[in-house]
């Protein structure tokens, strides 16, 4: 990789030319998505609760995060993004203290999200906005690139509507965020004026009802990026849950037989990725 990931990834971002950017949840996932042809990886916060037997939301901490993604970054050639969900912390300076903990571990980016865990809700609209002031003051202070995300997710966890999500886009926008970020807005229609709201790219959610349309879809919107969220670990749980059901309900093994080969799941370990320099 090279040694700047947050230049090489900032130049995958390209409005109506969207790239996908895979979570992975551990580094044999990582490893595979970039085998197969994944430009960047990206954590999933829920994913990564998952791998540690714990629910999403909140349950994480900075220091487990870190070294996950760190993990990661070890593992593959292609870009690291970190999903750290509110930056870890109320206070703007928190997440400041994150962007620069996160450039250290090799990371091309971080998202921050406004949702305030302790009391289930979103921050207030000021607060918001100066989490994000001080985590874009802080990466446009680092050494090397960095991209930093901001999403307002209040839309998604129904605390807040499409107009106050617009609102904070913009004002995060203004506050020096690289790209924007508006999960599961009700519709495409939805998207297209959260992409027609700023100038920044966006990144859009592939998951729930989003993942029936294409990426060409994505991309007559003016989409920059498509994530999965932990879209494609809950696919992997579906297998589990489904085979598990039917084989300790049933004794019936015959889901199994379209496992992966090992010799290809093998291959795809072997594999670096597409590398971005030296």
């Amino acid at each position: 990789m090279t040694h700047d990931p947050g230049s090489a990834f900032r130049d995958l971002h390209k409005p109506g030319d969207p790239f996908i950017l895979a979570n992975a949840w551990d580094a044999g996932s990582a490893k595979m998505l970039a085998g197969l042809g994944a430009p960047a990886i990206a954590t999933s916060s829920a994913a990564h609760a998952f791998t540690l037997g714990r629910p999403d939301g909140g349950t994480v901490s900075r220091d487990e995060a870190l070294a996950h993604a760190a993990d990661l970054v070890a593992a593959v050639q292609v870009p690291v993004s970190g999903d750290f969900e509110n930056g870890f912390g109320d206070d703007p300076e928190t997440c400041a203290d994150t962007v620069r903990l996160a450039a250290e571990t090799g990371l091309a980016g971080i998202s921050i999200e406004d949702t305030d865990f302790a009391n289930a809700t979103h921050y207030g609209f000021d607060l918001s906005v100066e989490r994000i002031r001080a985590a874009a003051a802080a990466a446009r202070a680092l050494r090397r690139d960095f991209v930093l995300v901001a999403r307002a997710d209040g839309v998604m966890t129904k605390s807040y509507d499409m107009a106050e999500a617009i609102k904070r886009i913009q004002a995060f926008d203004d506050a020096g965020a690289d790209c924007l970020y508006v999960p599961l807005p009700p519709g495409m229609q939805s998207l297209r004026k959260v992409v027609q709201a700023t100038k920044k790219p966006v990144n859009a959610l592939a998951a729930g009802p989003f993942a029936r349309h294409s990426r060409d879809e994505f991309a007559r919107l003016g989409v920059a990026r498509i994530s999965l969220g932990s879209a494609l670990a809950r696919v992997t749980h579906r297998v589990i849950h489904d085979t598990g059901r039917a084989m300790f309900e049933a004794g019936d093994f015959s889901a199994l037989t379209i496992a992966m080969p090992g010799a290809e799941v093998d291959k795809l370990l072997a594999k670096t990725g597409p590398s971005s320099g030296s």
